[in-house]
């Protein structure tokens, strides 16, 4: 089988984003990206500073270390990045892992489509709002979301989008009207990826969760949408490898 670029293999943890958030899991983070957000929390996946930590991996590789890292102490993973959907050989661990009797979640930000996308069981596309300085290809998205519910596949899927302003929040609007098949989550962003200074974080963090909370309450467009904080983050501020 082919092989695949793997800087982290880890956990268990919890998943702390999107339409799975709290479910125990490990966690496969790839290397690369084909966009460069502003706010990365994990730039270290494409910018080369952590590139002499990149295995290539077979996906019974991948296993081996999931199982020498949890044991038997998950049936859930989370295919990280990076965005892991730039691998058309990623179907080839997913159908392991389903064989293994393991769930699996992957994140993409929806710039292109794979087939083995409709054998994800939690796949959360991830549109990326004005801050990001990124644009995102809706054109694509819709690609995407349509092969995904003609797939019979829109319960499996949703969209989640980071605010940090009102120009993301105008976003995530109009991502939310764009696809009413899929569930909206918003999350709040992490304004410090560098700070090792957890309590202050976490005030910041909590306090932008608060507000946006309070911007989706006051907002009748926005009935259907649910407002999540990062919460790996407020539980372990900008550490790796939780």
């Amino acid at each position: 089988m082919s092989k695949l670029p793997v800087l982290e293999v880890f956990g268990p943890t919890i998943q702390g984003e999107g339409m799975v958030t709290g479910q125990k899991t490990m966690f496969v983070r790839t290397a690369g990206c084909d966009y460069a957000c502003s706010w990365c929390d994990s730039a270290f996946t494409w910018d080369g500073s952590a590139k002499d930590g990149i295995k290539q991996m077979t996906p019974e590789q991948i296993w081996q270390s999931l199982k020498e890292a949890g044991g038997s102490r998950f049936s859930h993973v989370t295919i990280s990045g990076g965005n892991p959907a730039l691998y058309p050989q990623m179907g080839d661990f997913v159908r392991l892992l389903h064989e293994e009797r393991i769930d699996v979640a992957l994140e993409t930000q929806g710039s292109r489509w794979q087939d083995w996308f409709v054998e994800v069981d939690d796949l959360t596309l991830s549109p990326k709002p004005p801050s990001s300085n990124m644009t995102a290809d809706f054109e694509k998205l819709d690609l995407i979301v349509a092969r995904l519910i003609d797939a019979g596949r829109q319960a499996h899927v949703s969209q989640k989008i980071v605010v940090f302003d009102e120009a993301d929040y105008d976003f995530a609007k109009q991502a939310a009207k764009r696809y009413p098949q899929l569930d909206t989550y918003l999350q709040t962003g992490n304004p410090d990826v560098e700070t090792a200074d957890d309590e202050k974080l976490r005030t910041d963090l909590l306090s932008r969760y608060e507000a946006l909370i309070d911007r989706v309450m006051a907002d009748e467009e926005m009935n259907d949408v649910r407002v999540l904080p990062q919460l790996h983050t407020l539980l372990w501020g900008n550490m790796r490898g939780v």
